[in-house]
């Protein structure tokens, strides 16, 4: 990383509350319409089916809840921004797997799961978007409204899973849809930082990355432009460079813009 650590941009306490409310109520929605043969069928994540994948889901909502009732860390400054969130839980996907895998095979119905879960985050979510309050992640202290936005990309991201695995349309909240953009397009250019390309996915984000000659004025040289959705599938690893390149569903020019399939994806 640079030497010259890049911020991410400021969330509005109240649009993330909003936001996560209104995903949350989306995926609650979806859960409770699949039927037993969609709920068996692979979601389209490696060795998981669509039911490991609504356990996962009602864990990632339990988190919040979970974190906000444990000590506060013994620090008065967070260590971990969204950033550093974002680029690094490909280090812990493993035991993630592992540790989801576990949950599943232990919960009968993950649908009563995300009900029971939804109810505890609802709970809690005034003091969950509060920037004074720290919470014990394990990558380190975290603000608690960074957390809370953590869990807007995590539903906005699995929403998406759920509509690829079954054929039903999870709906996406567009301020939940343009959290997870931002999010994931400032933890690129925070991964590969540089100005000499610039990344769009209009209407929510634009951001410069990847070390080279610095644009400063007029059309930049190397451009990446797709929609939200296929850049939330890219920057997962749900989707491939080369896939959605073929299929022009990314455009891209200049010649710096293929190094940037090396730093895909940034959300392990």
């Amino acid at each position: 990383m640079s030497a010259v650590r890049r911020k991410p941009r400021a969330h509005h306490p109240d649009r993330v509350r909003d936001a996560l409310l209104a995903q949350v109520e989306f995926v609650r929605l979806a859960a409770r319409e699949l039927t037993e043969d969609q709920r068996t069928a692979a979601s389209g994540l490696p060795g998981w089916d669509v039911h490991t994948l609504l356990a996962h889901v009602a864990g990632q909502m339990d988190a919040l809840p979970r974190l906000l009732a444990e000590p506060a860390p013994p620090v008065t400054r967070a260590a971990v921004d969204l950033n550093d969130w974002a680029v690094s839980t490909a280090g812990v996907a493993g035991d993630l797997d592992e540790r989801t895998r576990a949950d599943a095979a232990a919960m009968p119905d993950p649908v009563a799961a995300i009900d029971a879960a939804a109810e505890e985050l609802e709970a809690v979510l005034e003091t969950a978007v509060r920037e004074d309050v720290l919470l014990p992640h394990r990558f380190g202290a975290m603000r608690a409204l960074d957390f809370t936005v953590t869990r807007v990309v995590e539903l906005t991201v699995h929403s998406d899973d759920l509509t690829r695995a079954t054929g039903r349309p999870v709906r996406m909240d567009r301020h939940a849809l343009a959290t997870t953009v931002r999010v994931l397009a400032d933890a690129l250019a925070a991964k590969a930082p540089g100005a000499s390309t610039e990344v769009r996915v209009p209407p929510f984000a634009a951001v410069q990355c990847l070390p080279g000659p610095r644009h400063t004025r007029g059309t930049p040289p190397n451009v990446v432009e797709t929609d939200p959705v296929t850049w939330l599938r890219l920057a997962t690893g749900r989707t491939t460079w080369a896939a959605v390149t073929a299929t022009g569903r990314l455009r891209a020019s200049g010649e710096r813009v293929g190094a940037l399939a090396a730093e895909l994806p940034v959300l392990g």
